[in-house]
C-alpha cells in the first residue's frame, strides 16, 4: 500500500514550537512529507504544493480551508491541527467533503485549567489583596477576613472542556462546586459533584467565579456589573476564556465602586487594553497577556498528541480526538 503524503502548514514560530525534533522524526517515519513547512501566505502563492497531499500538520497560522483551498487539495482526507478549536480555519466546505478534522484541544486546555485553579486557590487566601497592602504598608496586615480553601464555594460557568478539567482539579481541595451552564443535565452534574444554578445565584454564593464559556453570538456580553455587584466581599472574578464575554465598562464601574473584589483577567475586550484603561491600574485587577493556554515546553504536548493521532490514522484505527460539525460549532473561538 503507497505511503501517505503530508504537508506542514501553520506559522513558522508554532511548527517549532509545536512539532519538536522527536515529532517530525516520528512523522517522517509515518508518512511522506512533500514539501519545507509552509505558511498560510506561502500556500496562497504555490497551492500546486497541495495536489498530492493526503494529510495536513497545523496548529496556529493554519490555511482557511475554503472551496478553493480544497480544490487544490483534491486528495485531502485528514487535517490534524495541533492547537484549540479549528473554527479559524474550518468551513462548510471542508464538513462537506467529508475530510476528517482532529485537534489538540483537550491538551491546550490543561494549562488554562491548572492556570484557573491556581488563580481560584490564591484568590480564597486573599493572597492579591495581602501582597498587595504588604507592599504599600511594608508590615503584614491583618488576615481575619481570609476565607480559605477547606469548605468554600466556587463557582463555574460552563462544563466545557476547560470547565471540566477544572472541576477535576478542585476534587483534593474538598470545595463546594456550584455550575452554571444549561447544557447539563441534573444527572450529569449529580455524578460530577456539582450543583446546578442560575447565573445570579452562582454569583451571589460562589467566593470565587470562574469563567469559561465559549464567545459565540448567544454569549457575548452575558456577565453584566450586575452580577459582579452582587458577589460577596472579599469575592473574586476569573476569566480565562475570552474578553467579549464580560462587559467591561460595568465590570470596571464595579470595581471601581467594590475596592473589596478582584478580577484575575487573562483575556479582555479589546485586547490588549487601550492605554490609559483603568484595568492597567486598578489596585484590585491582575491582568496578565493571555499566558493561561498553552506556552512554552507545554506546546509540546499538542505536538504529541497530533503524532499519536497519525498513528491511528495511518494504523486505520479511529481518533480519539476527532472534531465533528456540530462540536466544531460550539468550539471557542481559537
Amino acid at each position: 500500500m503507497p505511503r501517505l503524503k503530508g504537508i506542514f502548514i501553520l506559522h513558522s514560530g508554532a511548527y517549532d514550537e509545536i512539532y519538536g525534533p522527536e515529532e517530525r522524526a516520528a512523522i517522517h517515519e509515518l508518512i511522506d512529507i512533500v514539501a519545507s513547512p509552509q505558511t498560510a501566505e506561502d500556500i496562497l502563492a504555490h497551492p500546486e504544493l497541495l495536489r498530492e497531499v493526503d494529510v495536513l500538520l497545523s496548529g496556529w497560522g493554519a490555511p482557511f480551508m475554503d472551496e478553493a483551498f480544497l480544490a487544490s487539495a483534491p486528495r485531502l482526507q485528514a487535517v490534524f491541527y495541533g492547537a484549540g478549536s479549528i473554527r479559524g480555519f474550518a468551513t462548510d466546505a471542508l464538513w462537506e467533503r467529508g475530510v476528517l478534522v482532529t485537534s489538540a484541544q483537550e491538551a491546550n486546555a490543561i494549562p488554562t485549567a491548572e492556570y484557573a485553579l491556581a488563580a481560584i486557590l490564591f484568590s480564597l487566601k486573599h493572597g492579591w489583596r495581602l501582597a498587595r497592602t504588604t507592599r504599600r504598608e511594608q508590615q503584614f496586615p491583618t488576615r481575619d477576613e481570609v476565607p480559605g480553601v477547606y469548605g468554600a464555594t466556587v463557582g463555574i460557568i460552563s462544563l466545557g472542556m476547560v470547565g471540566r478539567k477544572v472541576r477535576e482539579l478542585l476534587r483534593p481541595f474538598q470545595v463546594r462546586v456550584l455550575v452554571y451552564d444549561p447544557y447539563v443535565s441534573t444527572e450529569e452534574a449529580a455524578a460530577l459533584n456539582v450543583s446546578l444554578c442560575s447565573l445570579e445565584d452562582l454569583f451571589r454564593e460562589a467566593r470565587v467565579v470562574t469563567l469559561h464559556t465559549p464567545l459565540l453570538p448567544e454569549t457575548t456580553g452575558m456577565i453584566r456589573g450586575t452580577h459582579l455587584a452582587s458577589m460577596s466581599p472579599g469575592s473574586a472574578f476569573i476569566n480565562t476564556a475570552r474578553g467579549g464575554l464580560v462587559r467591561h465598562v460595568e465590570l470596571i464601574s464595579v470595581l471601581q465602586q467594590r475596592g473589596d473584589l478582584h478580577a484575575v483577567l487573562d483575556v479582555a475586550d479589546p485586547e490588549p487594553p487601550p492605554p490609559g484603561s483603568p484595568l492597567y491600574t486598578l489596585p484590585n485587577v491582575t491582568l496578565t497577556p493571555h499566558i493561561a493556554g498553552s506556552l512554552g515546553s507545554e506546546r509540546r504536548r499538542l505536538g504529541e498528541v497530533m503524532l499519536a493521532e497519525l498513528r491511528r490514522f495511518v494504523a486505520g484505527k479511529p481518533l480519539q480526538h476527532m472534531i465533528t460539525r456540530e462540536q466544531a460549532r460550539l468550539m471557542a473561538t481559537p
